[in-house]
């Protein structure tokens, strides 16, 4: 008898603890994903010193390392960089920041690179930085990196931003769209 009551009242236990699924929100349900506490759209502009830029005066990142003989997806080159960062798609238009960092070539059977760099805020609306960090597979009509930390403004930032290409010119300038989505803001 003790042990159909011990057994009842754990049965009890697990009912009450466990949530029912009703309660668990839905991966698609508006509930799960917060609203972002700030959000900004900027411009990343990219021009490679390269074959025909050769001024380096002009150019906003380097090459240091060139690609393996691994497949033709430029996998291994290692690419830094201190490129201008605009509220808009003009690469004239006065920088709002600057990103500097690397990104690498990672995939051997198409091109992917993997992004990690700070943007550096100092201008009369916003000051300190935002790092992010991944993987941006170029193909891909849009893609999610992880904003991993920031100073200044952008103190503990945690979010989101989605890179869409605008423009490539060959491989020696490109210019993405960054569509910031901050869900920690301090």
């Amino acid at each position: 008898m003790k042990a159909l009551v011990l057994m009842v009242f754990c049965f009890f236990l697990l009912l009450v603890a466990s949530p029912s699924a009703s309660a668990l929100p839905s991966k698609k349900s508006s509930k799960f994903y917060p609203k972002p506490c700030k959000q900004f759209v900027l411009y990343y502009h990219d021009i490679l010193f390269g074959r025909t830029r050769n001024i380096l005066s002009n150019s906003t990142s380097y090459r240091i390392t060139n690609a393996t003989n691994l497949g033709n997806y430029q996998f291994g080159s290692l690419i830094v960089f201190d490129d201008p960062i605009t509220k808009d798609e003009n690469l004239r238009s006065p920088p709002a920041a600057a990103a500097q960092g690397l990104y690498v070539y990672d995939m051997r059977n198409d091109y992917s690179t993997l992004f990690v760099f700070s943007l550096i805020f100092n201008s009369t609306e916003h000051k300190g930085t935002l790092n992010i960090v991944g993987s941006d597979p170029l193909g891909a009509p849009s893609r999610d990196l992880s904003i991993v930390g920031g100073t200044g403004d952008f103190f503990m930032a945690r979010g989101i931003v989605t890179f869409t290409t605008k423009a490539i010119e060959s491989i020696e300038y490109f210019r993405l769209k960054m569509d910031f989505k901050l869900y920690e803001c301090y």
